[in-house]
């Protein structure tokens, strides 16, 4: 089963108090105590980043790690990532973290270890790279479409409420086709998917939603189903 947990935002760097996101990624393992790994790429690999993580982690029932390809762990990180359970993207500036990954050569190895069941997780650009295409900052101020690893189908873009220019510019982007329909989530809501199509949309805020963002609709934009992980 290939699984991947797109998050618009929220977890464990942006509100951790709350914990209903990250614990639902760790209960999807199926794992006691599942081994899940911190890549901080996108970040430049930010001590702090990596010190919230494991403040965080190490609370919880998992064996916590990180991959930092500036401090490398291992010459071999084909074994380092496949002995993995869960792995966990975090944001930060996704052209930075394709290149990287690229230069390192951790595109075929993630893509391995998604097809022999390691969880791939993570938010921001954690979530954007996984698809066909992502909305980005990367490149400055201005919003712009960014090619990515394609093992999701389509386009994506995080922060949906979380910054105001969201909306509109992935709404523009969509209509005037230079980047493909896909979907928008909101700070706090992940997005299941399974073998490339959605199982679940789950939220840790209670009107936080995704939506189907397409120019082939009468409406630009479709409220999907999003179940609230907390008690109303």
């Amino acid at each position: 089963m290939k699984q991947i947990i797109a998050l618009g935002g929220g977890g464990f760097s942006m509100e951790p108090e709350n914990p209903l996101l990250d614990t639902y990624i760790l209960d999807q393992s199926g794992i006691i105590n599942p081994k899940i790994c911190f890549l901080p790429t996108a970040s430049g690999d930010s001590d702090q980043y990596i010190s919230r993580f494991y403040s965080f982690f190490n609370k919880l029932d998992c064996q916590p790690s990180h991959l930092s390809l500036f401090r490398p762990p291992t010459r071999d990180l084909e074994s380092f990532i496949l002995e993995k359970d869960i792995f966990y993207v975090g944001g930060g500036n996704t052209k930075n973290l394709l290149i990287l990954w690229k230069e390192w050569g951790l595109d075929p190895i993630l893509r391995r270890a998604w097809e022999e069941g390691v969880i791939l997780a993570g938010l921001s650009a954690g979530s954007i790279c996984w698809f066909e295409e992502g909305v980005t900052d990367s490149y400055g101020d201005k919003l712009e479409p960014i090619k990515c690893l394609g093992l999701l189908k389509g386009s994506n873009c995080p922060h949906y409420d979380g910054e105001k220019e969201r909306r509109p510019a992935y709404h523009e982007l969509v209509k005037s086709r230079k980047i493909q329909s896909g979907i928008a989530t909101d700070d706090g809501v992940a997005i299941h998917y399974i073998d490339q199509e959605i199982k679940k949309i789950v939220s840790s805020r209670p009107q936080a939603k995704a939506y189907r963002v397409s120019q082939t609709n009468k409406r630009t934009e479709i409220e999907l189903e999003t179940e609230f992980l907390g008690s109303d």
